[in-house]
């Protein structure tokens, strides 16, 4: 605590350690395990809920996909910034950004923003969908990658079913 009250007035300068503006916040931003847990499953709830509330939206006539877009993506947003109270926000870009992480991060987010891009900019209801399921599917496989040889399970189980 004494540490955060330092690094918020500015009186720790941080230099003798030599670490960044990002590490020096994670060391200071400490959370008891019990605030973490309870910070953890609030946002995980909340983006499940978001999520399944956008597919209850989906067949509202007229707004109904564009409701789902935003919704599906704030739950994907929740879910994934969830694992930040249990690990730290600068292990967790770290990790996402892991090399056997780094391909499925990256479709995630590029298509979270192609789904709100063709749910509003682009008018096109039939790309949103597209780019949602691309997002479902490449947050399932990231997740896969924290579960040791879910991937390689996940593609023999599709080699054989092909």
């Amino acid at each position: 605590m004494d540490k955060l009250k330092r690094v918020l007035s500015g009186q720790d300068d941080g230099s003798a350690d030599g670490s960044g503006i990002l590490e020096r916040a994670n060391q200071a931003s400490t959370l008891a395990w019990g605030t973490r847990m309870k910070g953890f499953l609030v946002c995980f709830v909340l983006g499940a809920v978001c999520s399944v509330l956008g597919t209850c939206l989906l067949w509202i006539p007229g707004v109904g996909l564009a409701v789902f877009a935003v919704l599906y993506s704030v739950g994907n947003i929740c879910a994934l910034a969830s694992t930040m109270f249990l690990i730290g926000p600068c292990r967790q870009l770290r990790t996402m950004c892991a090399k056997e992480r780094a391909l499925a991060t990256a479709i995630m987010l590029v298509c979270l923003a192609l789904t709100l891009c063709a749910a509003f900019w682009w008018k096109n209801n039939g790309l949103a969908l597209l780019f949602c399921v691309l997002q479902f599917v490449a947050f399932t496989w990231y997740g896969l990658s924290y579960i040791p040889f879910a991937r390689d399970a996940v593609m023999k189980l599709f080699s054989l079913c092909v």
